[in-house]
């Protein structure tokens, strides 16, 4: 049966997924686009897929019809989308392999492409400051292209994390401009840890404070600085390439 009224009351549940306050409190968040279903089915996650498309239904799990009108209210793509499906919130937030801790970033594409680029360089989980953007706002999931179906992670405070960490014997690295060593100078670690601060005002001197190691990324003076999740790349592929 085909879902026509935007007054339905699985409509009405889906567009409140728009908001974190209901993906906090449902566990569950919205993905668009046949890509990113076909990474969430990979990890069985998919609580429920929504479509104009029968083409889209699959086995066990619960298929709605609805039309381009109730697809439009629920998607935030200016492009348009014939597919959308409810989403699982991970539960693994383990503590495995290099890690990259996120001190207050704020932009939604920063934190999808260094999810990206954690992944693609071998870190295995990612810890989000409780001021750091929502792992599952809708411009964070579609940066990631997917790839944060992939990763652990956690949402905790920083300084809490850095402690488990270093009882865990985990050197911790940090940014710092004007103090850190040369990124080609500096050792990794088989159990590393890097934080990647704020965009604007970068790591938190407390944070800087129980790092074991700073690191500088030499630039040219014609460039005030790197984005932060370009910095991060960097930082990530040489760590890799390193250890």
């Amino acid at each position: 049966m085909k879902i026509e009224s935007l007054n339905n009351i699985k409509v009405k549940e889906w567009i409140k997924l728009q908001e974190k306050k209901y993906r906090d409190i449902n566990k569950e968040f919205l993905i668009e686009g046949d890509h990113l279903l076909n990474e969430a089915l990979k990890v069985n996650r998919v609580k429920e897929i929504i479509s104009t498309d029968e083409a889209f239904k699959k086995e066990g799990i619960p298929f709605y019809l609805v039309t381009s009108g109730i697809i439009k209210k629920i998607s935030k793509q200016v492009s348009g989308t014939n597919v959308i499906a409810v989403v699982k919130k991970s539960t693994n937030d383990k503590i495995e392999g290099n890690v990259c801790l996120l001190d207050n970033i704020q932009d939604p594409g920063n934190l999808g492409t260094i999810i990206r680029s954690a992944l693609a360089f071998n870190i295995k989980t990612i810890i989000l400051s409780n001021e750091t953007v929502d792992l599952y706002n809708d411009k964070v999931i579609r940066a990631s292209e997917g790839m944060l179906f992939k990763l652990n992670f956690r949402r905790d405070k920083l300084e809490d994390v850095i402690k488990e960490l270093k009882e865990n014997n985990y050197n911790i690295y940090g940014t710092n401009v004007k103090n850190g060593n040369k990124l080609k100078d500096i050792s990794f670690k088989e159990k590393s840890a890097i934080i990647i601060g704020n965009e604007g005002k970068g790591m938190r001197k407390e944070l800087e404070d129980k790092c074991d190691f700073l690191i500088n990324i030499p630039i040219s003076d014609n460039c005030e600085s790197l984005n932060a999740s370009v910095a991060a790349s960097i930082i990530f592929y040489e760590m890799n390439r390193k250890i």
